[in-house]
């Protein structure tokens, strides 16, 4: 027999119609959610749980999920004080994240992001691959631990459409020598498999390209440029298929290679791309002159066209991706990041429509990235069963003790928004509570004239309060560097607003007592107070003074 309880939870089954519907219409509801939602979706019932963890139904989401830009800003040390590692979302409408995005750490550096999942180089000997959206993570073994000279942009991570392979791959010199600015090997791991794989190269290609002008996953296929001194041109892209696990090499385009010029490797609408431009002298990585931007044409062929040949460019490019839908990122010397629309005939192109989009300042104007990213359902579950997957065995991130004062900081500011708020309410709440012990002496006087008179002139003294502001929306989620900035100058804004409202309820408080005063001498001038009213005045000046912290 079955319990009452039970029964009741049949029959509100058997009531719920979206269980009704067949499943491939709720996924179709599914598909026009958010992953935000769908993660809660996802805790409901064993059947939406299903459905929205089924591998089809996840790889469906990911191909239709908007593309946004994932602004990274490097841990670095600026006039002596270390800033921790941040992040900022722009999304299709370029509206900024305020948060910070939590499996980023202070310590860790951004490798690479593909289908929602981010690959993180972290200071101890893990590679970190966690997923944007949900929060999984997991930690990965480097292939070599305790390597001289390792740089997070040694490490790049990519997709294979056809093997649905998720590949991390590592740049190394094979006598673990980086001091030659080359590297000969190409170590892989796939994720879920139990070790590194090394693949030679057939020459020494360039590290110091790798880091200036980064590498980018299209199609399957990871690419970068490299330098040959010894050939007509001076750089050609490289092609490192994540299937074959094969290096190819391209030519650039003879116009693309003339004078002194700075080279970034990139993907647009879903091809490779360059671009190219004069830079300073004695400044490297600063543009001087016209932008150029081709598109590889065709692999097999190995041809270029220009797409962009942008007349005036500001200082720096956010690579590896600056180009989101029809727009470009461009960075000013003055840590300002714009947007700008891309327009003209055929290659010819103009800027129009420029957006600043924020200020990152004191963050170094070279060193800010730009990747794009999608917020999916990747789930990394699968992969945790490998031998090289473990957890963290240190310390690390926030619980370190060099960001002891970072945290302190954090939280004082946290304090400051209290103090402040509860100062303006005490400020405002003291001639509030002045005029209620006035109003409730004059119902004792029989002058109903003078009364009233008396409660008009209150009321208008507490009409000219200014309204208490209400309490600053705190997140219980920690700030991203920007929106801190902001919330700082709010801050400011808010202190220097508690100046005015802490004058108004002074002189507030003077008028009523000035209006006490008044009443006072109208009774002693009246002679119609009697011992009761006298006493009732003396007891309210008493009060008065005993709860009034505000003096004129």
């Amino acid at each position: 027999m079955l319990s009452e309880e039970t029964k009741s939870k049949e029959r509100q089954k058997n009531e719920c119609i979206i269980n009704r519907l067949p499943d491939e219409l709720i996924e179709q509801v599914f598909f026009r959610l958010e992953v935000s939602t769908l993660l809660r979706c996802n805790e409901v019932c064993k059947q939406w749980y299903r459905l929205i963890r089924d591998p089809k139904f996840v790889m469906a989401n990911l191909e239709q999920a908007p593309s946004c830009a994932l602004l990274f800003f490097p841990q670095e040390s600026v006039s002596g004080e270390l800033y921790p590692s941040d992040a900022i979302l722009l999304d299709e409408t370029w509206s900024q994240s305020t948060l910070s995005i939590p499996v980023i750490g202070p310590d860790d550096f951004l490798c690479g992001s593909c289908n929602g999942l981010l690959c993180l180089y972290t200071k101890a000997s893990t590679i970190k691959i966690a997923n944007l959206a949900t929060g999984e993570f997991l930690h990965l073994d480097k292939p070599v631990k305790n390597l001289k000279g390792d740089h997070f942009s040694f490490y790049r991570f990519g997709f294979h459409p056809v093997t649905k392979e998720y590949k991390v791959i590592h740049f190394l010199d094979e006598h673990h020598n980086y001091s030659r600015g080359t590297f000969n090997v190409i170590q892989v791991y796939t994720l879920g498999s139990e070790q590194w794989k090394d693949v030679k190269t057939s020459e020494a290609l360039s590290l110091s390209c790798v880091k200036i002008s980064g590498v980018v996953d299209v199609d399957g296929a990871m690419y970068w440029l490299t330098e040959d001194t010894g050939a007509s041109w001076k750089h050609a892209v490289i092609c490192f298929d994540l299937s074959e696990e094969k290096v190819t090499r391209i030519p650039l385009p003879q116009a693309a290679l003339a004078g002194h010029r700075r080279y970034w490797i990139t993907e647009i609408n879903r091809k490779v791309c360059i671009a190219t431009a004069e830079v300073h002298k004695h400044r490297p990585r600063m543009l001087s002159d016209k932008l150029q931007i081709w598109t590889l044409d065709s692999k097999v062929e190995q041809s270029w066209i220009q797409i962009y040949h942008v007349q005036y460019a500001p200082n720096y490019i956010p690579g590896p991706h600056f180009v989101h839908r029809d727009r470009i990122m461009m960075q000013s010397i003055v840590c300002n990041l714009y947007s700008y629309e891309l327009f003209g005939n055929n290659c010819e192109t103009k800027f129009s429509n420029s957006v600043r989009l924020l200020d990152f300042s004191p963050h170094k104007p070279d060193n800010l990235q730009s990747h794009k990213c999608v917020k999916s359902l990747v789930r990394l579950d699968a992969y945790k069963k490998a031998a090289i997957v473990h957890e963290s065995r240190r310390r690390e991130g926030w619980e370190l003790k060099k960001w002891e004062a970072w945290e302190r900081e954090i939280s004082e500011l946290e304090d400051t928004w209290r103090n402040i708020y509860q100062l303006e309410q005490n400020s405002l709440e003291v001639p509030r509570l002045l005029a209620m012990g006035v109003k409730g002496f004059l119902q004792y006087l029989p002058d109903e004239v003078f009364r009233q008179h008396i409660n008009m002139e209150i009321d208008q003294i507490l009409e000219h309060l200014p309204d208490c502001p209400e309490q600053h929306p705190r997140s219980l989620r920690r700030l991203n560097w920007v929106e801190r900035k902001r919330d700082h100058v709010k801050l400011i804004a808010r202190m220097k607003g508690v100046k005015d409202i802490t004058k108004a309820s002074n002189q507030a408080d003077c008028d009523i007592r000035r209006v006490l005063s008044n009443v006072r001498d109208h009774i002693k001038a009246s002679n119609q107070a009697d011992c009761d009213i006298r006493r009732v005045l003396s007891n309210v000046q008493d009060y008065l003074q005993r709860h009034t912290a505000i003096q004129c």
